[in-house]
């Protein structure tokens, strides 16, 4: 008979494109995903993904097994969900959506000390919005608002998106190309070095290129790896460049492990946000989570 976790990782797989972005979502190992996918396909009987280096492009049969399943999967997450805040009269359960490396950089430290539960989700943005406005999540950090009129978005902090780099990056030798003016051999300085990217999201390299050379970088990172963390451990290495937020390696860049080789021509920032809906019953719990924020953000 076929498992449900089969499918729930199939859509994970589906939604991510990656064996590690669906590892991540789900809380579990990329061998058990890979373990879920294969158990999945010798069930059905045909291939579900086509494996591109570290993508997996869904096959025609898996889109049209995706379109029949999928929205019954959201269906019973949400019975789950509400099943489960009906039953903890005791200890409420927050769910908070964000991505994974904000998460690692502020909340994590607190989680042991918190006097409700907590379920932590990540994803991209839009899909975040709409989990908030269906009551699947409780709060949800966003650089981008929402339109539902359920839900209210509180400014918080800001952060700014950086061109970062090893120690071994010459930075006077950017800085002589720097002063030309000349945008072409700018370009052509920071594409012969070696990048990084992240398997899920490159809009922050693309709306700093987009913002400071008028399109997007006609280059692939050399290096994709799991998150912006692991892109900045990876910089402590000496070498490459990176495209990050800022307050991801404000100590690297203190303790000289990172360098901060320029905040572009035209700066990017982005206003943070806290997202809850406009009516919740855990509005105490939500506010001891938006004050624990707003500790690590002063900090920064």
């Amino acid at each position: 008979m076929v498992n449900l976790e089969w499918y729930r990782t199939f859509k994970a797989i589906y939604k991510t494109g990656t064996l590690t972005g669906a590892a991540e979502s789900l809380f579990i190992s990329q061998p058990g995903v890979s373990l879920h996918l294969g158990s999945l396909e010798a069930y059905v009987g045909y291939k579900l993904f086509d494996r591109t280096g570290r993508k997996m492009i869904p096959t025609e049969r898996a889109k049209v097994l995706y379109n029949a399943v999928s929205e019954h999967l959201t269906k019973l997450e949400e019975v789950e969900k509400n099943f489960q805040k009906s039953t903890e009269k005791t200890t409420p359960t927050i769910s908070i959506g964000m991505c994974f490396e904000t998460f690692q950089t502020t909340l994590e430290q607190y989680v042991s000390s918190l006097d409700f539960n907590l379920i932590i989700g990540f994803g991209q943005y839009p899909e975040m919005l709409d989990q908030l406005d269906k009551g699947i999540l409780d709060l949800i950090i966003t650089p981008k608002k929402g339109t539902s009129p359920n839900i209210l978005h509180e400014a918080f902090s800001s952060e700014q998106i950086v061109l970062v780099g090893g120690k071994d990056i010459d930075p006077e030798s950017f800085s002589e190309v720097l002063k030309t003016k000349n945008l072409q051999q700018l370009e052509d300085w920071l594409t012969k070095e070696k990048w990084y990217g992240t398997t899920g999201d490159m809009e922050h390299l693309f709306q700093f290129w987009m913002l400071n050379f008028g399109h997007k970088p006609k280059f692939r990172p050399n290096y994709i790896v799991p998150n912006l963390n692991s892109i900045i451990r990876c910089l402590k290495g000496g070498k490459g460049l990176a495209v990050v937020p800022d307050f991801l390696c404000k100590n690297e860049i203190e303790n000289g492990d990172v360098q901060l080789i320029w905040e572009g021509e035209k700066k990017l920032e982005n206003t943070l946000y806290f997202g809850c809906r406009k009516n919740t019953m855990y509005q105490s719990e939500i506010e001891h989570i938006k004050s624990l924020f707003r500790t690590m953000m002063s900090r920064n």
